[in-house]
């Protein structure tokens, strides 16, 4: 089914695809820490005199060591990423766990799935402490790789973590460049919208509203994914 198919009505089907491993980008498809990064990323802006600090919008999905490295090429990064993860770390307030996935990370095997993110490892722990959400025998952080998303380096770990193709994965993406990253390692795309709307998810093999609608079965040598996808 292609993403024009998908977007003819705002209607849903449900679709039902086996796949041996699932890759799971965090913010925005597993919790919702937008308010914080928006806050802090402003607050790292104003605290390097970056113009129009108070109005600063990231490039979501994008690792905070490449936004550093834009914004202010002339600091120390090391320095610009430990004060941007520092403030993340603080503003939890309005954190939370997305719809439908507690209740699909307990149905998983743990060997099934990994986390795919561009936080790195201290905030991805650190987030998931907060939400009470498990943390996965396999991650793939912002440490893990050279070349964030949308490069494939990160999906292409998360396969190789798993021992699987990336062909046998299914990434579960909200953001334009992890949506790029999946599709350029080979691996079919599920685009959650949230921080981005369907249009703006193109690539993806499918869109869902949100993982509400996802349920795993798990079978002898896989899993078998239905959820309820646009058309």
């Amino acid at each position: 089914m292609t993403l024009q198919e998908l977007k003819e009505t705002d209607e849903t089907v449900t679709v039902e695809v086996p796949t041996r491993g699932l890759l799971f980008d965090m913010d925005g498809v597993l919790i919702s820490s937008i308010g914080s990064v928006i806050r802090c990323w402003r607050r790292w802006c104003a605290h390097y005199n970056i113009p129009n600090a108070e109005t600063y919008e990231i490039p979501h999905g994008h690792r905070a060591i490449e936004i550093v490295r834009l914004l202010r090429p002339d600091i120390d990064e090391e320095e610009g990423l430990r004060l941007i993860e520092d403030l993340e770390l603080e503003d939890t307030a309005d954190l939370r766990v997305l719809p439908g996935v507690r209740e699909l990370l307990e149905s998983l095997p743990p060997e099934r799935w990994a986390i795919v993110t561009s936080a790195t490892r201290r905030l991805l722990l650190g987030r998931l402490k907060v939400a009470g959400l498990p943390v996965p025998e396999r991650v793939v952080t912002a440490e893990s790789v050279t070349h964030g998303k949308p490069a494939p380096d990160p999906y292409l770990l998360g396969a190789e973590v798993l021992g699987l193709q990336p062909a046998d994965c299914i990434v579960l993406e909200d953001a334009p460049a992890g949506v790029s990253a999946g599709v350029a390692a080979g691996c079919r795309v599920l685009g959650v919208i949230g921080t981005h709307s369907a249009e703006e998810l193109s690539g993806t093999t499918w869109i869902t509203p949100s993982l509400e609608t996802v349920r795993a079965t798990v079978e002898e040598h896989q899993l078998r994914l239905r959820f309820s996808a646009l058309r």
